[in-house]
């Protein structure tokens, strides 16, 4: 487990599922004290439980849906309010949908961006300057493999993980003369619910578990990275990219999302 934030305190979002279960599971085990924050009350109270007796660490719950733009001020709010220090932050909550973009709601749309990108930036905004008081913290970024290229009937979705990559690399270097380090993890198909609630399990192939990939973001953030792409062959698609013209590649994705119709 690992040991880097042994008596601070992390706040997770999305902590209820997937990878931010992992993550809350990783550090707790650490010794790493939990705000666990996601929509579902009742599994975050679950998690909290199971993680304070286990490994005798606080664990603080605030259920909100960071679809609300009111969502990150709320979650600061309640961290003021209990007087707690957040040293690593994880934006983690994150969704996606599949299908062409006429096909898919309005407001979902909407909602990925607001939850995937300026529910990131909100909060980071708002941890960061006790952060830079302090003159320590550490910013863990969900990104994925879809960061790097764009891919058709997910268009949203992956153009929202660039920003996040971009975002992510572009504040690791303004942060570090303050002692605080940024990284944006990139992980692809991992066994989590994020597929069934994009409505795209068919694509989900050889998935890393989401413990494997908790342990590679975190570990990659003890270490000063601005990124890292968990698994070797995720590492070589997605660097391999850079060699194809953009074009080709986006074909090429589009050949392998495209829907199939029914006759």
């Amino acid at each position: 487990m690992n040991t880097e934030w042994r008596g601070k305190w992390a706040l997770i979002t999305g902590a209820s599922a997937g990878i931010g279960l992992a993550l809350a599971q990783e550090l707790a085990g650490g010794g790493t004290n939990l705000v666990l924050t996601a929509r579902r009350e009742d599994r975050l109270q679950t998690l909290a439980k199971e993680l304070s007796a286990k490994h005798k660490i606080q664990a603080e719950v605030f259920a909100a849906d960071l679809a609300s733009a009111a969502a990150p001020e709320e979650i600061f709010a309640f961290t003021q309010q209990k007087g707690i220090a957040v040293d690593l932050l994880i934006n983690n909550a994150g969704f996606g949908a599949y299908g062409e973009l006429p096909e898919i709601e309005t407001q979902r749309l909407l909602d990925m961006v607001q939850v995937n990108c300026s529910a990131v930036v909100h909060l980071t905004r708002l941890f960061v300057p006790p952060m830079i008081s302090r003159k320590s913290g550490d910013v863990l970024i969900l990104a994925s493999t879809a960061s790097f290229q764009a891919v058709p009937y997910i268009s949203t979705y992956a153009a929202t993980k660039a920003f996040d990559l971009l975002f992510a690399e572009g504040l690791a270097e303004e942060m570090k003369p303050h002692g605080i380090r940024v990284c944006a993890l990139c992980p692809g198909s991992t066994e989590s619910e994020f597929h069934a609630v994009a409505g795209q399990e068919q694509f989900a192939r050889e998935k890393e578990s989401a413990e494997k990939v908790a342990r590679t973001g975190l570990e990659a953030l003890a270490a000063g990275k601005s990124y890292v792409i968990s698994g070797w062959r995720n590492y070589l698609g997605a660097q391999g990219e850079r060699l194809v013209p953009r074009r080709l590649v986006t074909r090429v994705a589009a050949s392998m999302f495209k829907p199939k119709r029914n006759a």
